[in-house]
């Protein structure tokens, strides 16, 4: 295995990697016994912050059309009611404590009220089904729950009578409550009124909770999507927690006056570091929005300088822009089209302070003036100092695109295992084909195989009753399996990943198979939201599109093509046109590629429905389960491989409000142009 540590200077392949462990106690033995400047817990952090500054924004929300805010020293008061009210109710110590909803300060609250009595929160996917719940709920153990409407209430009911532990729920939003069975059920405003009359009678008992935890106890549990079978609980400690916030909020120097918005899963890893742990250390105020149908509006609104989203979240952007601009007159159309072409040329290299002729500086900011400062402002992106996706690849176009407007995107890689922070790139080392160098304190190398293994004060305590799959993951020396497949530049200390390891393979000829490659070049267009390639073994390689129906249905709507569904748009035949000059030039560009080549897309067939979490195709953050994917498209594969021009289809889909049902389509096949190459082997590499 070769092998490098997150210290710059072991990139020199001539010096021998300093392990984490070592490295750290180096930098500060006391940081690592006691935590973080004597920090050991978020409720120690939000102490820190209501003495030092306690008049400072913490948390703000839209409701109503209207901003609220509240200070540090007023976010405190209403966590220490809630957690003195959880007392009341009679949670305990250990106890598991399930948050389920939309990103409100009140929820972020009920993560940290739990904490300071002891107990741990584990918040759920708000958009998970009764089924889905029941699974974490029973596998956890939660006693209570805590949910922020009547939706979510209705789920936890629907299935409580399979929680043997389940007691007590707690709600946010009471209306349409009013005639359940309130035995078990209670409205948060309440527990936090109990809490407050009882404030004499158990803050001595909330005082010792709260300054009880120490760096290695568990600050949370977090389940993963279950890409390829149930969800695992991944415990988390105080230790992880906030060596990971401090790590990350120094390399980028994040400060207290950044503002960020927080609209991703609270059940994600990525926004309990951002939404809580980076918040709490940095001290920054945590934006939540209105509703998902407000969230452009409201980052407009807000205009954070610290900012995150998935590749998903990025490509609608740019898809909405593309829609915008096919909208646009004329004039206003090659305007865009100039100053965006220049922008590609040059913009990246002014982002950097890389050199750039004074005449190309001259017509940057004229287009700065006349096309991306609007923009940037259309976007909500104009005071973003620090930017960031992840969760998995995005497509190189669309990454430059971005990063050519002047908004500093940068890449980073990790895990719920890894408390997030695998790698990320820093400022001027800004590449689309990488995921960055080692963040602080993180230890990389690369099996024999190519997959990417790692260990750092993030990495996580263990999979909740799960000691096997534990043992699996992360060794006795602390090293964790990432299933991700990639290399290290040893000029540069970059890490490049190639796709998860148990999809990269090998075509029939021994070339190199990498699907994802090909499925984010695809979704570049913003005629196409999902792809998924196939060719593992095989001859030749295929797809499955799905069409983006917004971007799809705008270009229906102005050429006046009439259509009652997504099935019947996405078999126009102008549609299947469009998405076969698509798929032709994107074999066009992976030609270019010695080593994936052979992964051209022969034949195609544009899905009668999209890919669904609902329907077990996705996970709950928007990511491919490719072998449910293969045996439930199994007949429509098997007509990809065998010539035919049709096939006719019967799929399950799942209503919204839980039936089941069957849609049927005859779907049509199409051959794309390949250019012919002589793809490089992998043995050959």
């Amino acid at each position: 295995m070769t092998s490098f540590c997150g210290c710059r200077e072991s990139h020199n392949s001539d010096q021998k990697p300093v392990p984490w462990d070592r490295l750290w106690e180096e930098k500060n033995l006391a940081q690592t016994l006691t935590g973080a400047e004597g920090l050991t817990s978020i409720p120690a952090l939000l102490h820190r912050n209501v003495t030092e500054f306690g008049s400072s924004p913490a948390y703000r929300e839209k409701e109503f059309g209207i901003w609220q805010t509240w200070t540090w020293t007023e976010t405190a008061k209403e966590i220490e009611a809630l957690a003195l009210g959880l007392i009341n109710l009679g949670v305990n110590e250990g106890d598991f404590v399930a948050i389920i909803g939309r990103n409100r300060p009140y929820l972020y609250w009920s993560m940290v009220a739990a904490q300071m009595v002891g107990a741990i929160p584990v918040p759920l996917y708000q958009d998970a089904n009764a089924e889905e719940m029941a699974y974490v709920l029973g596998h956890c153990g939660a006693r209570f729950v805590i949910v922020s409407d009547q939706e979510q209430v209705d789920k936890v009911i629907e299935v409580q009578d399979q929680l043997h532990q389940f007691e007590h729920m707690i709600y946010l939003d009471p209306r349409g409550l009013r005639k359940y069975d309130h035995s078990h059920l209670h409205q948060y405003s309440h527990v936090q009124n109990q809490g407050r009359a009882a404030r004499d009678e158990f803050i001595n008992e909330l005082k010792r909770r709260s300054e009880k935890p120490g760096y290695d106890d568990t600050c949370v549990m977090l389940y993963t999507s279950g890409t390829t079978g149930k969800p695992k609980g991944v415990v988390l400690s105080n230790r992880n927690v906030i060596e990971s916030a401090r790590s990350s909020s120094d390399f980028d120097q994040l400060r207290r006056e950044d503002e960020i918005l927080a609209y991703l899963p609270m059940a994600w890893v990525g926004d309990f570091i951002f939404s809580l742990g980076q918040a709490f250390w940095c001290g920054f105020c945590v934006n939540c929005p209105e509703s998902a149908d407000t969230m452009m509006t409201d980052l407009r609104e807000i205009g954070p300088t610290y900012y995150f989203a998935p590749p998903r979240v990025f490509e609608t952007q740019l898809t909405n822009v593309m829609i915008r601009m096919e909208d646009a007159s004329p004039l206003k159309k090659r305007m865009f089209d100039h100053y965006m072409a220049h922008a590609r040329k040059v913009g990246p290299d002014i982002l950097d302070g890389k050199p750039v002729s004074a005449a190309d500086k001259l017509k940057y900011r004229i287009g700065e003036l006349l096309v991306y400062g609007p923009l940037k402002n259309t976007l909500g992106f104009s005071r973003v100092r620090v930017g960031y996706t992840a969760g998995e690849a995005i497509g190189p176009e669309i990454f430059d695109f971005y990063r050519s407007l002047g908004i500093n995107l940068k890449q980073l890689y990790g895990q719920t295992e890894a408390t997030v922070f695998i790698t990320a790139q820093p400022d001027g080392e800004v590449r689309s084909d990488t995921v960055g160098v080692p963040s602080p304190g993180v230890e990389l190398k690369i099996a024999d195989n190519g997959e990417v293994f790692y260990r750092s004060p993030g990495v996580f305590v263990e999979y909740y009753k799960n000691p096997e799959s534990t043992a699996d993951t992360k060794d006795a020396e602390g090293w964790v399996a990432t299933g991700d497949a990639g290399f290290i530049e040893e000029s540069t200390g970059h890490l490049r990943i190639i796709d998860r390891a148990k999809d990269v393979g090998k075509m029939a000829d021994g070339s190199l198979f990498a699907p994802k490659y090909v499925e984010n070049k695809l979704k570049f267009y913003p005629n196409i939201l999902e792809a998924v390639v196939f060719g593992n073994g095989r001859e030749q390689c295929t797809a499955f599109i799905n069409i983006d129906l917004s971007a799809v249905g705008n270009w229906a709507e102005r050429n006046n093509i009439a259509y009652a569904s997504y099935q019947e748009l996405a078999g126009h035949p102008h549609v299947l046109d469009t998405i076969q000059s698509h798929v032709e030039e994107v074999n066009a560009s992976v030609a270019e590629d010695d080593m994936l080549s052979g992964c051209q897309v022969h034949r195609f067939v544009v899905l009668h429905k999209e890919l669904d979490a609902d329907d077990g195709e996705l996970t709950r953050t928007r990511k491919v389960r490719r072998r449910i994917i293969e045996e439930k498209f199994a007949d429509i594969i098997d007509a990809l491989y065998d010539g035919s021009p049709k096939v006719s289809t019967v799929t399950e889909v799942t209503y919204e409000d839980g039936r089941k049902g069957n849609i049927k389509a005859t779907l049509e096949i199409r051959d794309a142009k390949v250019v012919p190459v002589v793809p490089q082997k992998v043995a050959a590499q």
